[in-house]
């Protein structure tokens, strides 16, 4: 809880009634390795907050070699699929935890019950939906404007941690290209 507390109190001062009232609310779940705790056409009912652990985002395909992996959370993160959330209709993509995963999740009721019960809820809620909308955005960006190469050296030096964690594979798809063609960059830098 004290990870979540930290994060939230860069955002905003919270009461101790407030903070009691959300942490009532949370419930921690310890997400296998590899397993998928949100399978595509579901709805996700969680918006859930790492405290250790790395979680993929992507499309699944039949053939998992074209598996698209579009985004990564780690520790001291929000991890959702937030439009489903927010939406509350079946969700294109699933959520996978690559490695052991410990989450601290609230279910939309019970995220809706802060909002209209805390004097801090709605902007927390605001804050972090604007630092996930920053973060896709950024990527977006990054797929129009760079190249394959770029892309990579840039989450090489922004993101080492991906490249100790995450397999090669699901980075090569992460930037938009094959892993042979990942291989070939990685031999020329």
């Amino acid at each position: 809880m004290e990870q979540i507390k930290a994060y939230l109190d860069q955002i905003a001062t919270i009461s101790n009634i407030d903070w009691d009232f959300f942490t009532s609310k949370l419930q921690r779940r310890v997400i296998p390795k590899k397993s998928i705790f949100l399978r595509i056409n579901e709805i996700e009912n969680h918006i859930s907050f790492i405290e250790s652990g790395v979680v993929r985002l992507y499309i699944p395909k039949e053939n998992p070699e074209k598996e698209i992996t579009f985004g990564f959370s780690f520790k001291d993160q929000f991890i959702s699929a937030y439009d489903s959330f927010l939406t509350q209709t079946a969700s294109a993509y699933q959520l996978q935890a690559l490695t052991e995963t410990t989450i601290l999740s609230i279910t939309y009721d019970d995220l809706q019950s802060v909002y209209k019960t805390t004097q801090i809820g709605n902007l927390i809620g605001r804050l972090t939906a604007e630092r996930l909308f920053l973060i896709k955005s950024k990527r977006e960006q990054n797929l129009l404007n760079l190249s394959a190469e770029e892309r990579y050296l840039k989450l090489f030096k922004e993101r080492p941690e991906l490249l100790q964690v995450i397999p090669l594979k699901y980075i090569s798809s992460y930037i938009g290209v094959t892993a042979q063609a990942l291989s070939r960059i990685r031999k020329r830098l």
